[in-house]
């Protein structure tokens, strides 16, 4: 599914329609270059999830791994743009993380951790705005 997002509000829409689909198992993989809408998406969703549109949602870039609690479970952001590879993520609680909701900015770091069940999204820059692959339909 090829969606064009022309602004900032396009961004959050889509990850709110996504959050409001989420459940615990869920990985959700973002690819993209700089600037592309990777982080935007994340922090919308997570706010979606959480119900708390205000909260803040830091880039996990030098921290590599953020959770954020629900009253049912847990989400992980992890941002592997630093990692060379998936050596570190037992470090990170990758395991554990599985049993929340996952999304990764910079996934092809994960390597043969990648779960094969995960929703891709891939954001580009598209003239004013950005678009967004993603491996699934939504309604």
């Amino acid at each position: 599914m090829h969606i064009f997002l022309p602004d900032e509000a396009a961004t959050i829409a889509l990850a709110q329609k996504r959050a409001a689909r989420a459940r615990a198992g869920d990985v959700l993989l973002l690819s993209g270059p700089l600037g592309a809408g990777k982080t935007s998406f994340a922090r919308a969703f997570i706010r979606a999830l959480t119900g708390e549109p205000d909260l803040t949602v830091p880039s996990p870039t030098f921290t590599l791994v953020q959770q954020y609690e629900t009253d049912t479970l847990t989400i992980w952001h992890y941002d592997l743009w630093r990692l060379q590879d998936h050596h570190a993520l037992e470090e990170l609680g990758w395991d554990e993380a599985l049993e929340g909701i996952v999304i990764v900015e910079w996934p092809d770091r994960l390597g043969p951790l990648t779960p094969q069940h995960a929703l891709r999204l891939s954001f580009s820059h598209d003239g004013t705005g950005r678009s967004a692959e993603l491996n699934e339909d939504l309604p």
